[in-house]
């Protein structure tokens, strides 16, 4: 058991969420989602659609998260809903899939921008295309392009991780001052763009969507938006270590997501502002290049250096966070058992910290940053979805439970939640199948994504049948 003083605080809480949620995401996908909608009008309607409809599946999993404040989260309210085997397959999902691929996308664009400065070297074009692995029907990776970028966001998670393993309160501290300073480095971007008298207001009304490619694009440019936003539901994993989390876990998303809407539209709108839509299309680092129009070189330079700080928050609340499902798992029996052993002297999930990071890492080494990004916000919205259909599921049969906090609009909200979730869910997939289709991407990631949970049962099937042998009496 933590002593309290070791525990978690709202202020630390808050920190898990806007540090896990602003990382990559908004120094990256703007000129992805620019390229997809063509019109700054759209662009803007998405930041906000995708923000609004966070903050509902946030209000959502606040309700849950305090009525079962245990380390675990999702894995936790999984299997109060749906029994062991959906619990599980979520676990098996966030390990394989969906938590891990958050912290690779996010330390491979802290890679990217580290590479500013560092300029590590690539292999030749020939050799880094030379090694390839096909998968059937959904697509080709390359695991040797970018190998330089990859090399160092191997480092970044590795070095993390180590963090983490020592001392769950340094690692807190860390997300404490990281998230601090990425409000900072945020105000800065925007007021220094802004008070450049550099841009022109036509480029938030210039600009349309190509005909017969707004859906498509709608869609695509979504998901870059709830990417972004992804990382709002990590304080739920870390609740049994938190002070007062029937309170505190509400608190903490609400005002979490919140910052991030609010910060996040400001961001794009003063990309905005210095780069045309078509101009930020084709930015690959949209960030410091807004900059370099309003400040000059230089002022490029600082940006990617506070970018660098910002997305080292966010890899490590990300780490801090999502280790605690497989931990959990390790607990109950349902994973293997040294998964779920605290370290004697740094009380920390050190084997499931260990085991993450080596897996992170060898998906930094597999994808490229929209592979992953796409993959683990697909993923992720599976989970909401079936989360919120879990909150009804809640009031029926544990109508008695004490709930310290209800989601708010109960039940026309959630159920929005549901209906658009679900939309989501089906159009992401008819999307990625007609893109890969049509040659427009290599991988159809949201099947990809959906085959690495399936392999899951098997799994499940095998640790479940160990379990019972263990507890059955000896004859």
């Amino acid at each position: 058991m933590l002593a309290e003083r070791h525990k978690i605080n709202y202020l630390a809480a808050t920190a898990i969420v806007v540090g896990s949620i602003i990382g990559s995401g908004i120094f990256m996908k703007p000129a992805t989602m620019a390229a997809q909608l063509q019109s700054p009008g759209w662009l803007t309607l998405v930041w906000i659609i995708g923000g609004l409809f966070s903050l509902a599946g946030a209000l959502v999993f606040a309700e849950i998260g305090a009525m079962f404040p245990s380390t675990g989260g999702l894995y936790v309210y999984y299997r109060r809903m749906f029994g062991d085997f959906f619990g599980f397959l979520y676990g098996w999902a966030g390990f394989t899939v969906l938590n891990t691929a958050s912290v690779a996308a996010i330390a491979f664009v802290c890679a990217q921008y580290l590479n500013y400065f560092l300029h590590v070297p690539d292999l030749p074009p020939g050799m880094a295309n030379a090694v390839t692995l096909h998968l059937p029907f959904l697509g080709t990776l390359y695991p040797l392009q970018n190998a330089g970028v990859k090399l160092l966001a191997v480092g970044l998670v590795l070095g993390l991780t180590f963090l983490n393993y020592l001392s769950l309160k340094a690692g807190s501290w860390l997300q404490v001052l990281s998230t601090l300073l990425k409000i900072v480095v945020v105000a800065l971007l925007v007021f220094g763009i802004f008070f450049s008298g550099k841009g022109d207001l036509q480029n938030f009304v210039t600009g349309s969507p190509v005909p017969g490619t707004l859906f498509s694009g709608f869609i695509a440019a979504l998901t870059g938006a709830f990417m972004a936003y992804d990382g709002w539901i990590n304080v739920t994993f870390v609740a049994g270590e938190m002070k007062d989390p029937q309170r505190n876990i509400p608190r903490s998303l609400f005002t979490g997501v919140v910052i991030c809407i609010l910060v996040y539209l400001l961001v794009n709108q003063a990309y905005l502002y210095v780069l045309p839509v078509h101009v930020m299309a084709g930015s690959p680092l949209v960030a410091a290049d807004a900059i370099a129009v309003a400040l000059g070189t230089t002022g490029s330079s600082i940006v990617a250096a506070l970018i660098v700080i910002c997305t080292i928050g966010a890899i490590n609340g990300n780490t801090m966070a999502v280790c605690r499902v497989t931990y959990a798992m390790g607990k109950d029996g349902l994973f293997f058992h040294w998964a779920g052993r605290e370290h004697p002297r740094y009380l920390t999930p050190g084997n499931a910290l260990w085991l993450h990071g080596i897996w992170g890492s060898l998906l930094v080494v597999s994808g490229s940053f929209d592979m992953l990004a796409d993959m683990f916000t697909f993923i992720a919205w599976v989970v909401y979805l079936f989360g919120a259909v879990g909150l009804f599921l809640l009031r029926s049969r544990m109508p008695g439970h004490p709930r310290p906090y209800k989601a708010w609009g109960y039940p026309v909200l959630p159920a929005l939640f549901i209906c658009f979730a679900g939309f989501y869910v089906v159009s992401t997939i008819w999307n990625d199948v007609t893109r890969y289709i049509a040659g427009q991407a290599p991988v159809v990631n949201s099947l990809l994504g959906l085959a690495i949970t399936a392999l899951g049962a098997p799994v499940y099937a095998y640790f479940s049948w160990k379990k019972k042998r263990l507890l059955r009496p000896h004859e």
